[in-house]
């Protein structure tokens, strides 16, 4: 049993609001884009809004949506199946270069990033490796049904994605704990062809909103209702979205360590403790004795005694942790701090020398085209997990010394 220390939003014209966001910024359009969700018919009894909740396109980042008969894609996202994957190894801090730009190299070598406009680009493989190709026979048979039903799809770059990074947020990073053990973390999900899913059914359901005049207080709040045309199809693309991106993650984890491996004297074993979770997804659960579509936007799976992992921004600390199983928040926690400056606003405020001095300890970009990625465009992690103690125990806390951004 939890003590919550949530707030709840009951005027809603809809289901409530429940908050953990004590002493955490919530921003006036974040606020009214939940209002919007909770004024959907099929929500299950309330959403839970994590500490790192900020506005998101259709559904907020950082909501917990639980739904009957029917799946808001926009709630989900374009990035499907986005999360992180982490794994604790045999060396300690002592056994790291005394200088890391090495292992930085050796890692951006063996993990393609960046952004990506076409397969010969850095963030793509011109020839995927014979393990990207292992990964794609896995999965390639039920992406020819899926394309079989959506053709567009088929135009997707998704195997010469397939063990690559992507940009924005996402990253590759070494990591220290509280006992001077070495970790390696990394952030990414579906790459072009989970955004692609993703834009696809949210168009389909606004097409099929507009064919059923039905009115919406977001019209990216459309909706698919089970047993229509669109949903079979979408959940299927999904959750294969959520196995190509599990795949995604596990591929460059090994390149990781592998490349490490060439770096680093000391052998050394890195299967100790490892954790791949979701944070973009949906998963049908039961939840107060039903069962229902659980849609996580920027927001992980908590149930009692399961690991996740909770990043700050990069130059910050992050965690490991384990759920508490709290009913409340639908065994839920957050994704990571949260964003309290858009992008834009970011490369306004912040400058190269506060981007510089704020991960003057981590080996890192200190360039111009990520001071949107500095921590300071994020929310204070220790506030967000203050705020969440009901959610998850901290099992170890990492400081980051190596870190790749696309």
């Amino acid at each position: 049993m939890t003590d919550n220390n949530y707030n709840v939003i009951s005027e809603t014209g809809g289901v409530p609001i429940k908050l953990w966001t004590e002493g955490v910024p919530l921003e006036d359009e974040a606020r009214a884009q939940l209002l919007n969700i909770a004024k959907l018919p099929f929500v299950h009894r309330w959403i839970a809004v994590m500490p790192d909740v900020h506005l998101g396109k259709g559904a907020t980042v950082g909501s917990v949506v639980p739904t009957l008969g029917a799946i808001v894609p926009a709630a989900v996202g374009v990035d499907i199946g986005c999360g992180m994957i982490a794994s604790r190894t045999t060396l300690k801090a002592a056994d790291l270069p005394d200088n890391l730009a090495a292992l930085r190299s050796a890692i951006e070598r063996a993990v393609p990033h960046g952004r990506t406009h076409g397969r010969r680009d850095k963030g793509a493989w011109e020839n995927p490796p014979d393990a990207a190709l292992d990964g794609w026979s896995g999965l390639v048979e039920d992406f020819a049904q899926i394309v079989d039903k959506h053709p567009k799809l088929g135009r997707t770059n998704n195997l010469h994605h397939l063990g690559t990074l992507g940009t924005g947020n996402h990253f590759v990073e070494v990591c220290l704990d509280e006992a001077d053990n070495v970790w390696f973390m990394l952030h990414s999900g579906s790459r072009g062809v989970g955004n692609a899913i993703g834009s696809l059914f949210i168009e389909l359901a606004k097409a099929d909103m507009r064919r059923w005049f039905i009115n919406l207080p977001d019209k990216d709040l459309a909706y698919l209702p089970e047993g229509s045309e669109h949903f079979a199809d979408y959940v299927f693309a999904v959750d294969w979205a959520q196995r190509y991106a599990r795949t995604n993650r596990a591929l460059m984890m090994r390149n990781v360590i592998a490349a490490a491996r060439t770096v680093i004297a000391k052998p050394f074993e890195a299967e100790t403790e490892a954790v791949n979770c979701h944070h973009n997804y949906v998963n049908r659960e039961v939840h107060f004795g039903q069962e229902v579509l659980v849609t996580r936007k920027g927001a992980v799976s908590a149930r009692e005694g399961e690991l996740g992992i909770i990043p700050g921004s990069m130059g910050a600390k992050s965690f490991i942790v384990r759920g508490r199983g709290n009913a409340d928040s639908f065994h839920s926690c957050s994704h990571g701090a949260g964003r309290v400056m858009s992008r834009t606003e970011a490369r306004k405020r912040i400058t190269l020398a506060d981007h510089q001095a704020a991960t003057a300890h981590v080996e890192c970009r200190k360039d111009t085209d990520v001071v949107d990625e500095s921590p300071a465009a994020y929310k204070s992690i220790d506030a967000v997990m203050a705020a969440q103690r009901d959610l998850v125990d901290i099992v170890h806390t990492l400081r980051q010394v190596v870190c790749v951004k696309g």
